[in-house]
């Protein structure tokens, strides 16, 4: 390893004095100008990951759903998953180390991870719209080169892109062909087929208005239009063109203010979804005819993905095991749903798309959602390979045909990550061939009335949380007092978590009612203002 190139381009991205940043969920985020010194180290961990996997590694510079200012880095591991999380602890040394420690930390990396230097390293790069991406991405090209990497930069992609091509690569193509028109042409033939099987297929035009935040979802979906079938068209708002990135608009807008974003004129009925600035999530919304706003979220896309399932696999008559993987965050009317009217086992994890990724890989299906609309679903390679074969040799004729339909959503998925593009296009293609409108899929079930807060405190490690986040172990005496206060509600129930990234305290309640869901909400933060350490005045109502 060469010491000293390392120490010269090192000095060309110093890192500002006194600057400490967390690999969190999704990677490093922060102020763009704060970040150059962060992208050249990942660079040099992503050659390291490469080496130790014998495989290639993606690195994606974008902030997702945060303002165009800030900027972040995400790295991507050999299948397109996330990053191992015993590599996210290298990431935050690598990351906060000082320049002489340098040279000490890459060496300690390779002795833990047992790094085989002589191997040869591979590195994908893609990054989103942002102003400060181009140069950000040009750091960690210098980072993958002073290590002596390979790269291969993709330019301008969305984060499920990326994750996509890293894992065609590392499978030899048997996911698919690692470019961008491979990904186009897999997608749209899989969709292609499944909404030729629509009742309705060939005399009436699917229209889908979508808010595309001003990010990279926008340059990717009308590249990819060509290739759409004839029967659907898709209408671009907010494409980048005239406003900033995730301003008042993007899928986290959407749904955590509860309206429709700037920039798409809605008419009553009208089907419209919303993608985030790396489009890795989405949300449906639509206005009732008295004007009223109505929000699909992650909850219910995850129910209608597994109503169409469940059914099919019904059809083939396969004894494959499915399940769905829900947050604290997921409304209780849809866990109740799933469970009692489906009857599908659901689970629950820690937040944060890593866990619910790696419980999903228990089952032969595995749907998993974020009520904020990211989301996938993952097949064992049993389920793939039974289902494939089915769709080969099954003689009955609707046992066939129905796995042929599994066999094109297995293709149509994007089974590395949530991906915004990839989970318009299957529930566009559920929508069609169940004949259901937006309002008939909205009508499954009535969210219970919630309310989200948070409450600044000294710091947030005082809050410790057991069962999936649903209940505070520390400080003593919060839990017991939450449970008093949901006593007080009908269809009540509410948690509290420290926030990842802030000393912030965020705090879930829902109940019958939506004054009833807001005054839990009041009650639990006082409660937490109290006994967690709150800063500053206490909650006001």
């Amino acid at each position: 390893m060469d010491f000293e190139a390392l120490k010269k381009y090192s000095a060309l991205h110093p890192k500002p004095a006194g600057l400490t940043l967390q690999y969190g969920t999704a990677g490093f985020r922060t102020k763009a100008e704060q970040l150059d010194h962060v992208m050249f180290r990942m660079g040099l961990l992503a050659v390291l990951r490469s080496k130790a996997m014998a495989s290639t590694i993606g690195i994606m510079v974008t902030a997702s759903h945060n303002p165009e200012e800030d900027n972040g880095v995400k790295l991507v591991d050999p299948l397109g998953e996330m990053l191992h999380p015993s590599w996210e602890e290298y990431a935050t040394q690598l990351a906060n180390a000082e320049e002489q420690e340098l040279q000490q930390i890459i060496t300690e990396i390779c002795q833990k991870a047992a790094v085989n230097q002589h191997k040869d390293a591979s590195v994908f790069i893609g990054r989103d719209t942002r102003p400060s991406s181009k140069k950000l991405s040009q750091s960690v090209i210098d980072g993958i080169s002073v290590l002596g990497g390979q790269y291969h930069d993709y330019g301008l992609v969305t984060t499920p892109q990326l994750h996509y091509m890293v894992c065609c690569q590392n499978t030899r193509g048997q996911y698919g062909k690692a470019t961008l028109e491979g990904y186009y042409e897999k997608l749209s033939k899989a969709f292609t087929e499944l909404i030729k099987r629509s009742p309705s297929s060939g005399e009436s035009q699917r229209h889908l208005k979508i808010d595309c935040a001003n990010g990279i979802g926008a340059l990717k979906l009308s590249e990819m239009e060509p290739y759409f079938p004839k029967e659907v068209l898709i209408h671009l708002y907010n494409d980048g063109t005239k406003e900033k990135l995730n301003h008042l608009c993007g899928a986290d807008f959407v749904k955590v203010h509860q309206k429709p974003p700037r920039g798409l004129d809605m008419k009553p009925n009208e089907r419209c979804c919303s993608f985030d600035g790396d489009a890795d999530r989405i949300v449906y919304y639509y206005n009732d005819e008295t004007g009223h706003f109505h929000l699909v979220d992650g909850d219910k896309i995850a129910t209608l993905i597994s109503i169409f399932l469940k059914e099919l696999l019904a059809k083939v008559g396969q004894t494959l095991k499915m399940a769905v993987v829900q947050t604290a965050y997921a409304n209780g009317s849809s866990t109740r749903y799933l469970e009692e009217t489906l009857k599908v086992p659901v689970h629950c994890v820690k937040t944060g798309v890593k866990h619910l990724h790696h419980k999903a890989q228990e089952f032969d299906v595995g749907v998993y959602f974020e009520a904020n609309g990211h989301g996938t679903v993952l097949f064992s390679k049993a389920a793939e390979t039974n289902i494939r074969q089915l769709a080969k040799e099954e003689k009955d004729d609707e046992k066939r045909e129905a796995a042929k339909v599994l066999e094109n959503m297995i293709d149509l998925i994007n089974q590395t990550v949530g991906d915004a593009v990839s989970d318009m296009l299957v529930i566009e293609a559920i929508l069609a061939l169940k004949g259901l409108t937006v309002q008939q899929w909205d009508a499954l079930y009535t969210d219970l009335p919630n309310r989200l807060l948070k409450v600044q405190v000294a710091d947030r490690r005082v809050i410790d949380t057991a069962d999936a986040e649903r209940r505070a172990v520390t400080p003593p005496g919060l839990q017991e007092k939450i449970d008093r206060l949901v006593k007080k509600y009908k269809l009540s129930r509410a948690f509290v978590r420290p926030s990842g990234t802030e000393d912030v305290v965020r705090i879930y309640a829902e109940a019958d009612t939506q004054e009833n869901a807001d005054a839990l909400a009041h009650e639990v933060s006082l409660a937490v203002y109290h006994l967690a350490g709150g800063k500053g005045t206490p909650p006001q109502p």
